[in-house]
C-alpha cells in the first residue's frame, strides 16, 4: 500500500467516526495521521473543531495555532475560533479580543469577527465601542439582521416612530429574512418599544417574535410538553427524597457559591454584587452540572439510584480543580446558572456544604420577562406564556422540595427587596456567604468582569426600580397567567 493509499484510508476512518458521532475516536485518528503528516493545515484545523467540540479547549487552541503555522486558508477564521474559545470557555477575555483583532487585521470586512468582537464589548461593559463595532459591521453588510438586532438592544429611541423601529421593521419586511433572523429583529424590536412606552406595539411584536422563533425550530419538535415536565419533576422529588451521605471531595481552593433560580430572576445582578467583593470571582453560567446529567449521569435522575460516592468524589474532584484553574487564588467562585435549580439534589450531593442562593422575584415580572427575552428552543416553555406559567409552577413545587431538604443552606435573595432597600439585602446575602461586608458590593455596576447573558447592559447600571412591577403595562395580556398562578392546586 502507497503512502496516499495510508492517507485517504485514515481520512476514511475519520469521516466514519465523525458519522457515527464517536468524537474521541475521530481525534485519535487525526493524531495519528498528523503524526505522519504533520504538514497539513486543513488536517490541524479538522482536529481542532473536533477537540472544541469535545471540550478539550486546551488541546483546541493548540491545533488551531498548528494550522495557522503551518498556512492554512482563511486565517481570519482560525482566529476568530481561537477568540471563542478563549472568551466563552476559558474566560481569558483580553486574549479573546487580540485574535478577533489578528482577524480584522487579515479582513477588516470579516463581518463573524466583528459580530463577537461588538458582542465581547458589550460583555465588557465597553458600550460606545460595541456602538461604534456595529455601526463598522453594518456598514460593512447592511443586511446583517443579526448586528441589527444586536445595536438596536444597545440604544433607546424617542418613540415608536424612531428612525431605529423604521429599520428594524424594514429588516423584518425583507422577504430573504429568515426565521431566525426575524426572531432576533422582533425581540429587539419589542425592547426598544418597550423602552419608550409603546406598550401595545412591544407586547405585538414580542408575540411576533416568540411565533417567529416557532418557525425556525426543527420541522416535528416539541418544544415544551407539560405533562412530560411534570413527570420530570416527580421523578427528581422521588428520586432525591432524602439527602445523601456526604461524598469524600478535596478541600477547595475557591469554594464555589451556587447561584439558580428562574431565568431573567436577577441571577446575574446577585452574581455581580458578589463580584463586587474582593474575595469572590464571578464564573458566570458554568455548564458543568448540566453537563454532567447529559453525559456521565444519563439518563438523569435515573443514574442517581446506582451511582457510587467513589463517582461523585471524583465529579467533585474534577469540578473543583476545573474553577481552580480558571481562577487561580480565588477564596470564592460563583457558578450563576439559573436551571441549576433542577439539580440542586445533585449539587448538594457533589458539595454536601454548599451554599445556594436562589433568586426570586414577583412571578408576574418573572413569567413576563422569560417570554420577551430570545431565548434557546431548548427553552421552549418561553414560547407561550402559559407555559411559561406552567413550567414556573413546576419550578415552584420543586423548590420547595429542596427547601424542606436544605432550607439552611438555600437562601432567597428577592431581587424586588434588593432594588427597593439595597444595604439589608447585600448584608444578608454576605453573611450567609460568609463573607464580611465591603462597600465594592454597592458598586457592583462599576465591576469590570464580563457578563456574559442578556442582563449584560442592566448590570452595567445603577440599582433601578422600573424592572418591578413591569407587568402591570401589560396587566390585560398578563391576566390568563395572574388566574392560572394564583390557583392553589397541587402545584401543577
Amino acid at each position: 500500500m502507497t503512502t496516499q493509499d495510508d492517507l485517504q484510508t485514515l481520512l476514511r476512518e475519520v469521516a466514519r467516526h465523525e458519522r457515527a458521532g464517536r468524537l474521541a475516536d475521530a481525534m485519535a485518528a487525526y493524531e495519528r495521521l498528523l503524526a505522519r503528516w504533520p504538514g497539513r493545515p486543513n488536517s490541524w484545523y479538522n482536529l481542532a473543531l473536533l477537540q472544541r467540540k469535545a471540550g478539550r479547549f486546551d488541546a483546541a487552541l493548540a491545533s488551531y495555532q498548528q494550522a495557522l503555522d503551518r498556512g492554512v486558508e482563511h486565517p481570519e477564521e482560525v482566529h476568530l475560533n481561537r477568540g471563542v474559545i478563549l472568551s466563552d470557555a476559558l474566560r481569558q477575555d483580553a486574549a479573546a479580543e487580540r485574535e478577533l483583532r489578528a482577524a480584522l487585521a487579515l479582513d477588516p470586512s470579516y463581518v463573524p469577527a466583528l459580530l463577537n468582537l461588538a458582542n465581547l464589548e458589550t460583555d465588557l461593559g465597553r458600550l460606545e465601542e460595541a456602538r461604534a463595532t456595529y455601526e463598522r459591521l453594518l456598514a460593512v453588510d447592511p443586511g446583517c439582521s443579526e448586528g441589527l438586532a444586536r445595536y438596536a438592544q444597545l440604544g433607546r429611541i424617542a418613540g415608536p416612530d424612531d428612525p431605529l423601529a423604521g429599520r428594524l421593521r424594514a429588516a423584518l419586511a425583507r422577504p430573504e429574512t429568515t426565521p431566525a433572523d426575524r426572531a432576533s429583529l422582533a425581540f429587539a424590536l419589542g425592547k426598544v418599544l418597550d423602552d419608550c412606552g409603546a406598550y401595545e406595539q412591544a407586547f405585538a411584536a414580542y408575540a411576533a417574535a416568540n411565533r417567529h422563533s416557532r418557525d425556525g425550530a426543527a420541522p416535528g419538535a416539541v418544544l415544551y410538553d407539560r405533562r412530560r415536565h411534570e413527570a420530570f419533576v416527580d421523578e427528581l422529588i422521588a428520586t432525591f427524597a432524602s439527602p445523601r451521605a456526604k461524598v469524600a471531595a478535596p478541600a477547595p481552593t475557591a469554594r464555589p457559591i451556587f447561584i439558580c433560580g428562574m431565568f431573567r430572576s436577577g441571577s446575574t445582578l446577585t452574581e455581580q454584587v458578589l463580584a463586587g467583593h474582593s474575595g469572590v470571582a464571578a464564573a458566570g453560567e458554568v455548564d458543568f452540572v448540566p453537563a454532567l446529567v447529559r453525559t456521565a449521569l444519563a439518563p438523569f435522575p435515573a443514574r442517581m439510584r446506582e451511582v457510587t460516592p467513589g463517582e461523585l468524589g471524583q465529579f467533585a474532584a474534577h469540578y473543583l480543580a476545573a474553577m481552580g484553574r480558571l481562577f487561580p487564588g480565588a477564596r470564592h467562585v460563583t457558578d450563576k446558572r439559573p436551571d441549576n435549580f433542577l439539580y440542586i439534589g445533585l449539587i448538594k450531593s457533589l458539595f454536601p456544604d454548599a451554599r445556594i442562593v436562589h433568586t426570586t422575584r414577583d412571578p408576574l415580572d418573572n413569567c413576563l420577562s422569560i417570554h420577551f427575552l430570545h431565548l434557546s428552543h431548548g427553552m421552549g416553555y418561553a414560547l407561550d406564556l402559559m407555559d411559561t406559567a406552567h413550567y414556573y409552577r413546576q419550578y415552584r413545587r420543586l423548590m420547595a422540595h429542596w427547601k424542606s431538604l436544605y432550607g439552611a443552606d438555600i437562601l432567597d435573595f428577592d431581587y424586588d427587596a434588593l432594588v427597593r432597600d439595597p444595604r439589608p439585602a447585600v448584608e444578608r446575602l454576605l453573611a450567609f456567604c460568609g463573607l464580611d461586608w465591603e462597600d465594592g458590593c454597592m458598586a457592583f455596576h462599576r465591576v469590570r468582569n464580563a457578563v456574559k447573558t442578556a442582563s449584560a447592559l442592566q448590570v452595567r447600571e445603577p440599582l433601578y426600580r422600573r424592572s418591578s412591577g413591569r407587568w402591570r403595562n401589560y396587566a390585560r395580556q398578563m391576566e390568563p397567567v395572574r388566574a392560572y398562578l394564583a390557583d392553589p392546586v397541587d402545584g401543577r
